[in-house]
């Protein structure tokens, strides 16, 4: 059936993602003061779910911010010596950038895009040594990588002084996360991805060793002061002005993801995402992201049939009223990207593929 009647499309894009009527719903709650009981019983409520969804026993804070303000701020909180930006895409390659941006010195592991970070590459650079802290996109949304994140947390944990740092930000709450067991440091999240939830709001996890590093580190600011952060969750509460809206529609979501299940969460996501591959297979496409290593969210296509990408999403929108994303950066046009992150289904994957297929064959 198309969707063209819509005047706003439906996003199978990797982010923000589409949002539920019962998301939008929740945020309409009567506003709150955030220095009160009725904010703290709240942000309490999250708290349980959040933990699951970490791995974690430690707290999860609550940022109103992108995730790259919590980027940002693990680079100022914990990096003394010398930070180790993985890069293998986009997002991972603007961390060294930041890093350099912050004023702290920096090195990288810089592979072609499309390929994944080798654990041996981060153990060969690390016993250089001089580094103190480690940043990883554990999946890399502009290539469609979903690096090694266990093996990497092995390799850094051989190395006592240094710390972990992951972004999750289109992983977190559709595949296993493990903080505590995998020994990760910081793990982040901005919550317009696999939470399926409206821009500006980041949550995150510390672990005790950096809270440590943090508390004997100098100029790390105060918005995203991870001392600030952890005061003031001892209180059921955030440093600054929350946006309450976002965390009634966290708490909405949480508590979904949980009455499904996180397991069969996990295996829907991976199920989607095997509708795209078969999809892609079929009209004899190629992954841009290599196999063992593909994002269970999102995927990159290679535009190896050299179709005109802009005029076919154009199209798909203009029929079905789908919009999906014509690649990032500088593999724009020579790759094209679809979501099957929050709160997709079988049917609605099976929808954008019929009007995929509809509309494909006269750009071939």
């Amino acid at each position: 059936m198309s969707n063209a009647t819509n005047k706003l499309p439906k996003l199978f894009i990797p982010g923000p993602v589409d949002i539920s009527p019962e998301t939008y719903q929740a945020m309409c709650q009567p506003m709150i003061g955030h220095r009160g009981g009725d904010f703290e019983a709240l942000y309490a409520s999250i708290q349980p779910g959040l933990k699951q969804i970490f791995g974690t026993e430690r707290p999860v804070y609550l940022s109103t911010s992108s995730a790259w303000g919590v980027m940002e701020g693990a680079i100022r909180n914990l990096v003394q010596k010398k930070v180790l930006n993985l890069c293998c895409g986009a997002f991972s390659d603007k961390w060294y950038g930041v890093s350099q941006s912050c004023g702290k010195e920096a090195e990288k592991i810089q592979v072609e895009w499309g390929e994944a970070i080798s654990p041996d590459a981060v153990r060969e650079k690390l016993s250089e040594g001089g580094f103190d802290t480690v940043t990883l996109v554990h999946n890399e949304t502009s290539t469609g990588v979903m690096n090694d994140l266990a093996g990497i947390a092995a390799v850094v944990n051989e190395f006592p002084d240094v710390l972990l740092v992951v972004d999750t930000v289109s992983s977190l709450s559709a595949v296993p996360i493990e903080m505590d067991k995998l020994g990760i440091d910081v793990v982040l999240a901005g919550v317009q991805k696999a939470f399926a939830l409206p821009p500006g709001l980041a949550v995150f996890a510390i672990s005790e060793a950096a809270l440590e590093r943090a508390s004997t580190t100098e100029g790390r600011g105060y918005y995203f002061d991870f001392l600030e952060f952890d005061k003031n969750a001892a209180k059921n509460n955030t440093p600054s002005t929350p946006a309450i809206a976002l965390l009634y529609a966290l708490k909405q979501q949480v508590d979904s993801f949980l009455e499904e299940g996180l397991e069969n969460r996990y295996a829907r996501h991976e199920k989607l995402n095997g509708m795209i591959h078969a999809w892609l297979e079929k009209h004899g496409f190629e992954h841009f992201a290599p196999e063992g290593y593909r994002s269970k969210t999102l995927t990159t296509i290679a535009n190896n049939k050299d179709i005109d990408v802009a005029a076919f999403i154009k199209a798909l929108r203009e029929k079905y009223n789908f919009l999906i994303n014509g690649g990032y950066g500088k593999i724009k046009g020579t790759t094209f990207r679809i979501s099957n992150m929050g709160n997709e289904t079988e049917a609605t994957m099976t929808e954008l593929i019929d009007a995929l297929d509809d509309v494909l064959p006269e750009f071939l």
